[in-house]
């Protein structure tokens, strides 16, 4: 599985951990910016990951700027994409398991690296579970 990750200024200080973490664990991550510390527009990167994910069949992405919140209203723009917003390993774990989620979204100024660890494990650990929570996903896509 492919990883897409993006970030604006806020999360660039993040970044290379996470990326770090993840090809540690085995995951190929293609690194879609910023590549600065230099003010750049959380939307221009959200719209990235998520035409990259879309065009990628079973990639995913991971989203990251101050809040996290511009990230995944930018992304949630794009239809297919099921961007969350998580700042705990439950909310990471659930965002798979309920709601299948496609792009994790955190806030690098919201959560320490040992919270950022908690939320990739939660996320990298569970998967999808179908059932009622299908008619649920696909009610979301409208």
């Amino acid at each position: 599985m492919k990883y897409f990750i993006g970030t604006d200024h806020a999360g660039f200080e993040v970044k290379d951990f996470v990326i770090d973490y993840l090809q540690k664990k085995g995951i190929e991550v293609e690194d879609l910016g910023c590549y600065s510390t230099e003010s750049v527009d959380y939307p221009d990167l959200a719209h990235k990951v998520a035409n990259a994910v879309l065009e990628n069949e079973g990639s995913k992405g991971i989203l990251i700027c101050g809040s996290g919140i511009g990230m995944s209203l930018a992304a949630n723009k794009h239809k297919g994409i099921r961007a969350a917003l998580c700042h705990d390993y439950y909310t990471a774990s659930m965002a798979r398991k309920h709601n299948n989620a496609n792009i994790l979204c955190f806030g690098a100024r919201i959560v320490g690296k040992g919270e950022i660890e908690s939320i990739l494990e939660g996320w990298l650990n569970s998967e999808f579970e179908g059932g009622r929570h299908q008619r649920r996903v696909e009610k979301i896509d409208i």
